[in-house]
């Protein structure tokens, strides 16, 4: 069973994506993990659906 690509890890302050295939945080650093991406990344994982829900997520921000 291979590991999966994208998990969400806590971080101090809140949240981060580690890549575990680039070995690398990957995105932003989030103080609360949304539940949907949470979701996505507990799930499928697609890369597409993430990126979509980081940049909405992102963009709320500012």
């Amino acid at each position: 069973m291979s590991k999966r690509r994208y998990v969400a890890r806590g971080v101090p302050g809140g949240y981060r994506i580690w890549d575990n295939r680039g070995r690398k945080w990957w995105g932003d650093h989030y103080e609360l993990c949304p539940d949907d991406l949470l979701r996505e990344l507990n799930g499928d994982a697609n890369r597409e659906a993430i990126t979509a829900l980081m940049k909405r997520y992102r963009a709320l921000k500012r």
